[in-house]
């Protein structure tokens, strides 16, 4: 048989849904080469071959496991103390390509890294390039970042004060006279946001892609917002929660629409504000103004704003909102009239199933596709609906566990060749198409469970088709094991290194910069 044919071979048997452990096991060896990282990153892995990955020897093997998204991040918890730094900073910044809803660490990883007092013993990160990467990795669950400010460990409520106007008036008194020096100061520190004066005097330190931030966030003073319409620097005031009730007036009849727009969704709106604004020359602002009646939240300003403008192909992450609206909110956003708070009912998890099945079938698109990336209960059809109709939201509907893979023979003709793939797996299609002119197509149907032994044998030994062979789950554990004694006995071992190549680092180097 020919070595062309090894590659193949390993990436199909690596992948095989059918392969028992200690087939998946023999991958780890070094005569593998990058079929083992590849293995342990890509793929749901039975719990001893997690295992034997977490005790692996080889940083690369254990690092492809911190990136994995299918295995209980629960089991990746010895990778936090990891000897590697690189396996750490993988651990904190999370799978790649990063999910458009990220799956949150457990508080005991969490504390684990936002306590660590090093960064391995390589030496390649530190502890603050590792606490970087999973601050920005969406990993850290609002419910955990509420707690930090009660937490045992000093550190967290240090962290806690970093986020001083989401705490409570109690949490913030809490933090002002713990018993730990270090988060009192912290604490005094951090009240600076809330003070209109200490705003105003701290700003023109901040560097310029830092104040519109805090123009939109902070408590201002009168100078200060005299300032900003001064310098044409309002438009963070519009949303701005802060934002003094004569500024808002001034703010609903600012010249450009896009500021009219924010103030006229704002629940602090004046009632002869809001009618002016219903009547406004321009339509996006006057579609803001009547979308929901008084009385109004900022969560339901905010669910909102979330959801206009973006279009059937956004592909924004999917976050945990900081406040979010009541459900009887999003029920009746469900039965407006208003195809945008429908949009936003669609968008929100919580929304009970036959809700579901109506907004599945509502006349907007954009209603259907958000309900079928972000609601847990989206009907399986509307899901290869979407599938078929939007490619952008191909990566992410493949990860959903309510999604077909079966019934998917009507789709064997398409012109997409991706869809054709997806429809070639099928084991109810009675000739997969093994002669399809894309590879992708090819690799799929040989993988379809429906084949004939005889027909896999062929296929295990075609260039065109081996991979998708190797990773058929009807071929028989004892060929996967021959197929791996033929891979890996006799091949070429990786000089012993387990230091980390320059492409290694460079990439450690690039997830914290």
């Amino acid at each position: 048989m020919s070595d062309s044919l090894r590659e193949p071979w390993l990436r199909g048997v690596a992948f095989n849904p059918a392969a028992t452990s200690d087939v998946l096991i023999r991958l780890m060896d070094p005569a593998a080469g990058g079929i083992g990282p590849l293995m342990c990153e890509g793929r749901d892995l039975p719990g001893d071959v997690v295992d034997a990955a977490l005790r692996h020897p080889a940083w690369r093997i254990r690092g492809a496991l911190a990136l994995n998204r299918h295995v209980d991040p629960a089991r990746l918890a010895p990778l936090a103390t990891d000897p590697s730094g690189i396996v750490r900073g993988w651990l904190a910044g999370g799978p790649r390509p990063r999910a458009r809803r990220v799956r949150p660490l457990p508080e005991g990883i969490l504390v684990t890294l936002l306590t660590a007092r090093d960064g391995g013993d390589d030496g390649i990160l530190t502890e603050n390039e590792i606490i970087q990467e999973l601050t920005s990795s969406r990993q850290i669950p609002l419910s955990f970042q509420r707690s930090m400010a009660g937490h045992e460990h000093p550190t967290l409520r240090v962290r806690a004060t970093w986020e001083w106007q989401w705490l409570t008036p109690a949490q913030r008194k809490a933090l002002l006279d713990d018993p730990d020096p270090a988060v009192r100061e912290a604490a005094r520190e951090s009240r600076w946001e809330l003070d209109p004066q200490a705003v105003e005097a701290k700003l023109p330190t901040m560097g310029a892609r830092s104040k519109p931030f805090f123009l939109g966030t902070c408590a201002l003073s009168t100078a200060l917002v005299e300032e900003c319409f001064a310098e044409d620097k309002a438009h963070p005031l519009a949303w701005n929660r802060h934002t003094p009730a004569h500024a808002v007036a001034r703010l609903a009849r600012h010249p450009e629409a896009k500021v009219r727009e924010m103030v006229a969704a704002r629940p602090d709106l004046e009632p002869d504000l809001a009618a002016e604004l219903r009547e406004d020359p321009d339509k996006g602002v006057r579609m803001r103004a009547r979308l929901h009646p008084f009385p109004r939240t900022w969560a339901e300003y905010w669910a909102i704003h979330a959801v206009i403008g973006h279009g059937p192909d956004c592909t924004c992450p999917i976050t945990e909102p900081a406040d979010e609206p009541s459900p009887d909110w999003f029920a009746a956003c469900a039965a407006s009239e208003e195809p945008v708070l429908r949009q936003v009912a669609a968008s929100w998890p919580g929304m009970p199933a036959e809700l579901v099945d109506t907004l599945a079938r509502d006349e907007d698109e954009e209603v259907r596709i958000r309900l079928a990336c972000r609601h847990p209960l989206a009907p399986p059809h509307l899901l290869l609906d979407v599938f078929v109709t939007r490619p952008v939201h191909r990566p992410h509907l493949l990860t959903l566990p309510a999604f077909p893979r079966t019934g998917l023979t009507h789709l064997i003709g398409h012109p997409d060749p991706e869809v054709r793939a997806l429809a070639a797996i099928d084991p109810a299609l009675s000739e997969p198409p093994l002669e399809d002119p894309d590879e992708s197509v090819r690799r799929a149907a040989a993988a379809n469970p429906s084949l004939a032994p005889e027909t896999l044998e062929a296929l295990l030994a075609d260039l065109r088709t081996a991979e998708g062979a190797a990773a058929n789950p009807s071929l028989p554990v004892p060929r996967m094991h021959a197929l791996l004694d033929h891979c890996l006995n006799g091949a070429a071992t990786p000089a012993a290194a387990d230091a980390a190549a320059p492409a290694d680092v460079s990439r450690a180097h690039q997830h914290v910069e």
